[in-house]
């Protein structure tokens, strides 16, 4: 009697734990957004965000490689406080480096294969650069929160778990800029379609 006590409460829990899950899991809803702009070449590496989003930020602890002299990924999107390994799977000297206001850093030449992190601690635009090799660029976009994304070639991105309301939409790109004020509406346990429309910076 007091076995089968016990696997009952046990199996309440779980399941109750379950529904709370699945309860919060549905409490968040999703965008699925693409790039439009005149330009195809550049609606990849569009980084796209929300902002004033409530709720905690929990960093992420990524990494950037360096392969073939270019940075792997180009654009990488993160929230404050999130730890970046500057990994160097080449076989030559890399000196990673960046004189953008928010995060000014210099990571002295360092081996292959030897990782190096940086922490980012304020929000902003940071440019990656190598001073061994003037040819290499790449960039860090620090987010308020964690709710962005880095579109794909064809321009697609998806930002999951985002809190029911409505936000503004931010974006940077190295070459567009948004044509017009962005917004989203989110629903509960709902996928929102958005259309992101960039153009040239010089336009």
């Amino acid at each position: 009697m007091v076995n089968s006590t016990r696997r009952f409460l046990k199996t309440a829990l779980i399941i109750t734990s379950f529904g709370f899950i699945t309860t919060n899991a549905y409490c968040n809803g999703t965008i699925t957004g693409t790039i439009e702009t005149d330009l195809t070449k550049y609606k990849g590496d569009t980084v796209v965000y929300l902002k004033v989003v409530k709720g905690d930020v929990i960093p992420k602890h990524t990494s950037i490689d360096q392969k073939s002299l270019t940075f792997v990924p180009k654009v990488t999107t993160i929230p404050v406080g999130s730890i970046v390994d500057f990994t160097n799977n080449d076989k030559v000297y890399h000196n990673i480096n960046s004189t953008s206001e928010s995060n000014k850093f210099n990571l002295d030449s360092y081996d292959p294969g030897v990782p190096r992190p940086i922490t980012f601690n304020k929000p902003g635009v940071i440019h990656l650069l190598c001073k061994v090799h003037p040819e290499m660029s790449g960039w860090v976009i620090v987010t308020e929160n964690p709710y962005a994304a880095v579109s794909e070639h064809d321009g697609k991105f998806i930002i999951p778990e985002v809190p029911a309301g409505t936000y503004e939409i931010v974006t940077w790109n190295e070459k567009l800029k948004l044509k017009d004020k962005a917004t989203v509406t989110v629903e509960e346990g709902k996928t929102v379609p958005v259309i992101i429309k960039l153009s040239d910076t010089t336009s």
